[in-house]
């Protein structure tokens, strides 16, 4: 069997892999956060013939909150009861900041979004998350068309 890539890593660096229901939901979320720009990056890297400053521009409409939010309500629909739930802990763990340049609503979702993610990941669910990516991408190229 093949081991994910979350289990190589704890296996290279030598910590445990943890059940993702023990981890706090904000922690998911940082973790979750990486996988979401880690995707939207490759994307660009491999779509998109551009500098890098402008593969960076490309990225942060991509990956903001507002971004995020507008993914998360494209896949929403594909989520099972389980995923809406763990969307739902991350959603609602509250960070005691939203940056400047996000609305609350957008942050909260993105928030849930990222919670999501890096459950998955954890979980060494790499399927699903490429899955879900596939739509976060996808609607944001969409919408960065039409902009």
């Amino acid at each position: 069997m093949e081991l994910t890539t979350q289990q190589r890593m704890s296996r290279a660096l030598g910590y445990p892999v943890e059940d993702p229901r023990q981890i706090p939901a904000l922690n998911l979320a940082y973790v979750g956060d990486t996988i979401y720009d880690l995707y939207v990056r490759a994307y660009l890297i491999h779509t998109r013939p551009e500098t890098v400053h402008n593969l960076h521009l490309l990225s942060a409409r991509m990956v903001c909150a507002q971004g995020q939010a507008r993914a998360f309500f494209a896949m929403e629909p594909l989520l099972t009861a389980e995923e809406l739930s763990i969307y739902r802990r991350g959603r609602n763990a509250h960070s005691g900041t939203v940056p400047k340049n996000a609305n609350v609503t957008d942050y909260r979702v993105a928030t849930g979004l990222e919670t999501l993610l890096g459950h998955l990941w954890v979980l060494g669910r790499e399927e699903r998350v490429d899955e879900l990516m596939a739509v976060a991408v996808q609607v944001n190229e969409e919408t960065g068309k039409e902009a």
